[in-house]
């Protein structure tokens, strides 16, 4: 029923006249690359790899990241150190700490 919805909305005039578009992920897409990276025991995965990252001891309460320092970054995240836990971006998983032990 959903994807007949899906094809009916798909071939909507009103849809392809509007200037704003959407993107429809099928599941089976998201798992399909999912398994490309989990398929082969012998490589890491991403997140694996990320996790292999020690957390980066900061000074300041706040840490702004962007990834890479390159145009493959990603948009300015401001991320909170204010708890004890390691803050984790969300674009790209590095883990922030505030340095306590760092006096002026």
């Amino acid at each position: 029923m959903a994807l007949s919805l899906l094809r009916t909305l798909g071939k909507s005039a009103a849809l392809r006249s509007n200037a704003r578009s959407f993107c429809i992920v099928s599941t089976e897409v998201v798992t399909s690359h999912t398994d490309k990276w989990m398929q082969d025991k012998s490589k890491k995965s991403p997140m694996e790899l990320i996790n292999e990252v020690p957390p980066i001891k900061v000074e300041g309460r706040i840490v702004a990241c962007e990834g890479a320092k390159n145009p493959l970054g990603h948009p300015i995240e401001f991320i909170c150190l204010d708890l004890d836990a390691p803050a984790i971006c969300k674009y790209c998983g590095l883990r922030y700490v505030q340095d306590h032990g760092h006096h002026h």
